[in-house]
């Protein structure tokens, strides 16, 4: 997603995010403030949260993306919205179902999402997909947006 994001081409060659990947980003939004873009990309293995509280106590925001091909990603996003509201139970989360091209595939039912944002309280969700690049710039204006608006409060 993120490749998709900053070079506007899908990545056919990527590999599993090993740790944390950092990528920075520069947009202008439509109110013509300059936003600077920080991004983290944790991988999403048990064995790498081991230093994440190292990293999230600073965030503004967190995308929080599940494969909706892959039930066991969904079902671990308990896990992520604790680790990311740890410092901040404020913190505004964006929920991104991905793959949302491989219909044929879907193992996650909107039921089931709606049920987890609604117990969450979360309210910003988008399909998408990074291949297609179906609502990848979307997404990411949605929490710039955000972000933005909380800083003129």
């Amino acid at each position: 997603m993120l490749h998709h994001y900053l070079e506007g081409k899908f990545a056919f060659d990527t590999k599993m995010t090993i740790g944390v990947e950092i990528f920075h980003k520069t947009v202008t939004l439509k109110n013509g403030h300059i936003c600077s873009l920080q991004l983290w990309d944790f991988g999403s293995q048990e064995r790498f949260r081991f230093f994440l509280d190292n990293f999230v106590g600073g965030a503004s925001g967190a995308f929080l993306i599940y494969d909706i091909t892959d039930r066991y990603t969904f079902d671990n996003l308990p896990k992520w919205v604790d680790i990311v509201l740890k410092y901040d139970p404020t913190l505004s989360i964006v929920i991104l179902e991905a793959k949302c091209d491989l219909t044929e595939k879907i193992e996650v039912n909107d039921e089931s999402t709606n049920g987890f944002m609604e117990f969450y309280k979360i309210t910003c969700f988008y399909k998408g997909s990074s291949k297609t690049g179906y609502n990848i710039n979307e997404v990411f204006e949605a929490l710039t947006k955000t972000l933005n608006q909380l800083m003129e409060i």
